[in-house]
């Protein structure tokens, strides 16, 4: 995929119950302008959060746009930021670097 072509990534939701996917900011904004969350309480469950604090450097690293689109469409489908990604991968490598110096 050339840079010239590529126009962004694509908004798309997943559909949850009675909540509808969504193409769309401006559609899924008008959904919530008519709904209130209230009306799908029924139907959410708790969800594990786990809160980070204390992350001390900002390392900033360059792709090529191909590798960045790669990297966005990767996050997207797990649902996770693509600095989360990174980080992930970054610290699964450590450890895998500390295991390996370790044995």
């Amino acid at each position: 995929m050339s840079e010239r072509n590529y126009k962004g990534p694509k908004y798309l939701t997943e559909a949850h119950g009675s909540i509808p996917a969504f193409n769309s900011y401006e559609e899924e904004a008008e959904f919530w302008d008519t709904h209130d969350f209230t009306e799908f309480k029924q139907e959410t469950q708790a969800a594990k959060v786990k809160a980070t604090t204390g992350l001390s450097a900002n390392v900033q690293v360059h792709f090529e746009p191909d590798t960045d689109h790669e990297l966005e469409a990767i996050a997207r489908e797990q649902g996770l930021k693509k600095a989360t990604l990174i980080r992930t991968w970054v610290l699964d490598r450590l450890r895998q670097e500390r295991n390996r110096h370790a044995s």
